[in-house]
């Protein structure tokens, strides 16, 4: 079927208004939940034939979080959608006022290749709870669970509800084209602002979740070798191809090297003395990322890793020391296992790196000290963090979820995917048995009484 039926299909279902229905949305997420249940090893599988992700990161990172996401709507949707009653102004008295809301309509999603099952689910949950029909487009570097995912939606929707649609750049250009309610978009900035462009056309709102270098910074004060395996975990999870990983280290000269022998043995601990055999570890997407990767380190002083293999797009977790902010490492975000580690010896040191780059999408710091901590959280701006530990405020539901400036626009996850695709819509209801005749023409001698009235308010 052609990107405009599709579109028209999808139009005449919403003019129905079966999608308004509460009942109706509950028991589409539903069903969804049941599928998507009954399909998890397929999901594995899946997962693990496009990129070798391991089974326990695809329950941990794709599967537990959308069938947590899905539960917290089918619970929460009726409060969510209730009216919410706001302090009437004087100036309409006798009057109530009540923000009611209400589904953008056709919405868009486009899904990236990196969380290839959790990030085309999260944002469809939002939308189908907030009453929307949806279109989704999954990444095409991800064959098997964009397959799968099609599958499973064919099972659960009708088309006019939920379509998806499969294909290439091209494929997407032509999704592009046409007049949307609503766009999502999750992947790189320079494909975030060609969405955002061609949504300007139809003056389309949007949500960009990009990404950027998201900084980690380790004080004096760490616990060095809890603060090893935090960094471990949330770089090299999914092949370090994870939008809010750790970018890079900045860590204080007085504990770099030990906080480098940690993540040596962390490394370790987690995947072996040759990460390679390693059922844990997962493998690079294609071969032009694994090249892009393979060129960061052709002139890098390399701590630990820096082994690579073409033929199993394999790059080993890989630490880079002596970095500096001119190497090619640290020019553009890396999204694979390479973590370059920089020193600083005062907090202006700090400043001078990260404030030398666009707002990252995540940050995280290591440090005993709250006023450290403190220190950083007022005086940088990225899109969400956390105090020693990575990656986890992104599992929260209970926190928006989102970038600031080139990192992203909008938020989601949990109450706020389901605002994010409702529009909020400001009503006020006015009572009838009085009428103020100041506000009516003529106005003649009527000024100095209202700006008497506006004082006094």
């Amino acid at each position: 079927m052609k990107i405009p039926s599709i579109l028209e299909n999808q139009r005449a279902f919403f003019a129905t208004g079966q999608t308004k229905d509460i009942a109706y949305r509950k028991a589409a997420l539903v069903r969804f939940r049941e599928s998507i249940k009954n399909h998890e090893q397929d999901i594995i599988d899946a997962l693990a034939a496009d990129f070798k992700k391991p089974a326990f990161e695809t329950v941990a990172t794709e599967i537990s979080v959308v069938i947590k996401e899905i539960n917290l709507a089918i619970k929460e949707i009726w409060k969510w959608q209730m009216p919410k009653k706001v302090k009437a102004s004087l100036l309409n008295f006798p009057s109530s006022a009540a923000v009611h809301y209400e589904p953008y309509g056709t919405a868009l999603i486009i899904a990236p290749w990196n969380y290839p099952f959790q990030l085309a689910v999260g944002p469809m949950i939002g939308a189908i709870a907030a009453g929307n029909t949806v279109v989704l487009k999954p990444s095409e570097l991800t064959p098997n669970t964009a397959n799968l995912l099609e599958k499973i939606i064919t099972e659960v929707f009708d088309p006019a509800y939920v379509h998806i649609v499969q294909g290439d750049k091209e494929v997407a250009q032509e999704l592009l084209k046409q007049r949307w309610d609503y766009i999502f978009f999750t992947g790189s900035v320079p494909v975030g602002k060609i969405i955002y462009k061609a949504a300007a056309e139809h003056l389309t709102p949007v949500t960009l979740e990009l990404g950027g270098k998201s900084p980690c910074v380790v004080d004096e004060t760490a616990r060095i070798q809890q603060t090893a395996r935090r960094i471990v975990w949330g770089k090299f999870v999914n092949a370090g191809q994870t939008c809010i990983a750790p970018d890079y280290i900045l860590v204080h000269s007085s504990v770099k090297d030990a906080l480098l022998k940690a993540i040596d043995i962390e490394i370790t601990k987690a995947y072996g003395a040759d990460p390679k055999i390693s059922k844990d570890f997962a493998r690079i997407i294609n071969e032009k990322n694994f090249e892009r990767l393979s060129e960061m380190l052709e002139s890098a002083t390399i701590y630990k890793g820096g082994q690579t293999d073409k033929n199993d797009l394999y790059i080993a977790p890989t630490v880079l020391n002596d970095v500096s902010v001119t190497d090619t490492v640290m020019q553009d975000e890396i999204f694979g296992p390479i973590l370059p580690v920089l020193t600083y010896d005062k907090k202006e040191d700090i400043a001078l790196v990260i404030n030398a780059m666009k707002k990252p999408l995540s940050a995280y710091v290591f440090s005993r000290k709250r006023s450290f901590k403190n220190w950083f959280n007022t005086t940088f701006s990225y899109g969400g963090g956390a105090m020693n530990d990575t990656l986890i405020h992104f599992i929260n539901d209970k926190l928006a979820f989102g970038g600031v400036g080139h990192s992203g626009i909008g938020s989601y996850h949990g109450e706020k995917s389901f605002y994010t695709f409702s529009h909020a819509k400001s009503v006020v209801k006015r009572g009838t048995w009085l009428d103020v005749p100041i506000r009516y023409a003529p106005y003649k001698g009527k000024l100095s009484l209202l700006k008497k009235f506006m004082n006094w308010l």
